[in-house]
């Protein structure tokens, strides 16, 4: 099987493999968010990286943007169906990685 340029499964792993895309949509997984207080749940993370990563996921579909119009103006962060429809496999991946972290660290620091 090849994959080619725009082969769907490379799509979707692109869009995972930045740091903070599947932490932000877990982070939403509640219902809508304002940025500060993603910024509250997800240590690590600056402004910049937040309003990018947002962006991002809007621009793909994954989460959309809420903005109220209220003296100081007022903006949520929500999940789309699409982006819930990431959830599952999210959830998965962490499953994983609570299981095998340990074996990871161990490879990277040289142990067998």
């Amino acid at each position: 099987m090849e994959y080619l340029p725009d082969c769907r499964a490379r799509m979707a792993l692109d869009l995972l493999a930045n740091t903070w895309h599947g932490v932000v949509l877990w982070a939403l997984r509640n219902g809508p968010v304002r940025p500060v207080t993603l910024r509250g749940r997800i240590g690590g993370i600056s402004d910049k990286a937040l309003a990018e990563t947002l962006r991002r996921l809007e621009h793909n579909g994954l989460v959309t943007r809420q903005r109220y119009r209220e003296a100081p103006p007022r903006v949520e962060y929500a999940r789309t169906p699409l982006g819930e429809s990431l959830l599952g496999p999210l959830e998965a991946l962490g499953d994983w990685a609570d299981r095998h972290g340990d074996d990871l660290l161990a490879a990277q620091d040289g142990v067998s």
